[in-house]
């Protein structure tokens, strides 16, 4: 029987990212992957082809509508979306070939197949058994089914589904008002598509900041998409026009429906852990079925570890990246920590949301006296330049010590500026430090700059 030091179950980001440090802490590692390659959802269906797209629909977007105003006249525009998704296909397959890159440079072993737990210190793949001092379950997770809607990845599609149509439809309706449905929603919205937005919630985008949200429904609203609020789907019926839907009101109970080409049922993901022998072995779940671990990511099954979506906390790529170097370096004996206070979030629809530590909301239920500073990016000589002015960057301080609790960005380029304010909180820093270092000029993140500024009622260009 084989033996490694340490099997990682999943090579999405965090398993393959704790396969890879692991291997830099000198311990011998395999990562099993049932995929025929590697990166787990993110790399695959996820993360990488969808921005792949929202790239191209926003070049698209901008010859079509946004190049006149900047003097640049195309005539005879066409889309060629056969192109647009091999495209699609080529980034995909760059971004997976890269990371067997990596398996190999650090003499990580892929085991092809499905993985299951056994045992302590056992795990068995597609019938061959391996021994393992530390096993690290790392599957992320898969999308959440909804009762009455019957999913065949054609007329009623995942994310995954989504990412694969090959043309335009002519309406698409978005079951839920998160991240994922926004961002594909966008995407066959520039292509040409007429998107109705279904979410069960009076708001878009929950757990946000509230001011963002509604700031970002209108902005969406204007770009052309329509939402039903307050609304949930409780039926579908696939016929020979489409699928037909039936709503009902949260708030009245009446209900109507409605048709579409194609239906995405977005309303949230949960934890992957179907197969993996885990209840036989004993390894405790939570109600929502995800792993219960401590503050080290270890079960409570001595030598098995859990990361990523299959734990508690935001479902990001990220979050499951740091934890996967965390839980490689509790293994090799070293500190592994996570700051949970500065894990960004980010969704790339245009303009871009972006956020980092408590929201508004989440100050006042916990009594914490704050301070904001918001500053408008029409009022940012780099984004009048660029023609892109909506929105605003918000930053939250205590209102006593000026530390920054957190902050929100709607606007150009959101997810890229928030990391300057994600460095401010790891280090503790104040709104003040963040004030007073030079930013360059013209750029967008001078809107940082005055939003902590703000924070002391002195910014400079408002």
């Amino acid at each position: 029987m084989d033996s490694f030091d340490l099997i990682v179950i999943g090579a999405g980001p965090g398993g393959y990212v704790c396969a890879i440090r692991a291997a830099q802490l000198g311990m011998k590692v395999a990562c099993v992957e049932q995929r025929a390659t590697l990166g787990g959802v993110c790399l695959n269906v996820g993360c990488i082809p969808s921005k792949a797209l929202l790239q191209s629909s926003e070049n698209f977007q901008e010859t079509t509508h946004a190049l006149a105003d900047h003097g640049i006249l195309v005539e005879g525009v066409k889309l060629d979306l056969a192109r647009m998704q091999a495209r699609k296909g080529e980034v995909v397959g760059a971004n997976v070939k890269g990371v067997e890159f990596l398996f190999k440079k650090n003499k990580i072993t892929w085991l092809k197949g499905a993985g299951r737990v056994t045992a302590p210190g056992r795990v068995a793949v597609d019938g061959t058994e391996y021994a393992a001092r530390h096993i690290v379950i790392a599957t992320g997770s898969e999308s959440m089914p909804l009762a009455g809607v019957e999913v065949d990845e054609k007329t009623i599609v995942t994310s995954t589904g989504a990412l694969e149509l090959d043309r335009v439809p002519g309406h698409l309706v978005v079951i839920g008002g998160g991240v994922i449905g926004l961002e594909l929603g966008s995407v066959w919205r520039r292509l040409g598509a007429q998107v109705t937005v279904v979410e069960f919630l009076d708001r878009l985008i929950p757990g946000n900041d509230g001011e963002v949200a509604k700031q970002f429904e209108r902005i969406l609203a204007r770009q052309g998409m329509k939402f039903r609020l307050s609304t949930k789907v409780t039926g579908a019926t696939k016929g020979a026009d489409g699928v037909t839907l039936t709503l009902e009101s949260v708030k009245t109970g009446k209900t109507e429906t409605l048709v579409a080409d194609v239906v995405l049922l977005a309303i949230g993901r949960r934890a992957y852990t179907a197969s993996l022998g885990l209840a036989e072995v004993g390894v405790a779940t939570d109600p929502r079925g995800r792993v219960v671990t401590d503050g080290h990511f270890a079960t409570n099954i001595p030598g098995i570890y859990a990361i990523g979506d299959v734990i508690a906390g935001p479902m990001l790529a990220h979050k499951a990246e740091e934890e996967g170097v965390a839980v490689a370096e509790i293994i090799a004996g070293q500190a592994g920590h996570v700051n949970y206070d500065a894990i960004p979030g980010v969704i790339y629809t245009w303009p871009e949301v972006a956020s980092v530590g408590k929201t508004e909301e989440e100050l006042k239920a916990a009594g914490i006296a704050y301070k904001v500073g918001k500053f408008p990016f029409t009022a940012n000589g780099r984004a009048r330049a660029m023609g892109a002015t909506e929105g605003f960057v918000k930053i939250l301080a205590d209102a006593t010590t000026d530390r920054v609790l957190g902050a929100h960005i709607i606007g150009p380029d959101a997810g890229t500026l928030i990391a300057e304010v994600v460095t401010a909180i790891e280090f503790g820093a104040s709104a003040e430090d963040v004030a007073r270092t030079c930013h360059a000029h013209p750029t967008l993140s001078e809107a940082v700059k005055e939003a902590a500024l703000a924070v002391d009622g002195r910014a400079l260009h408002i």
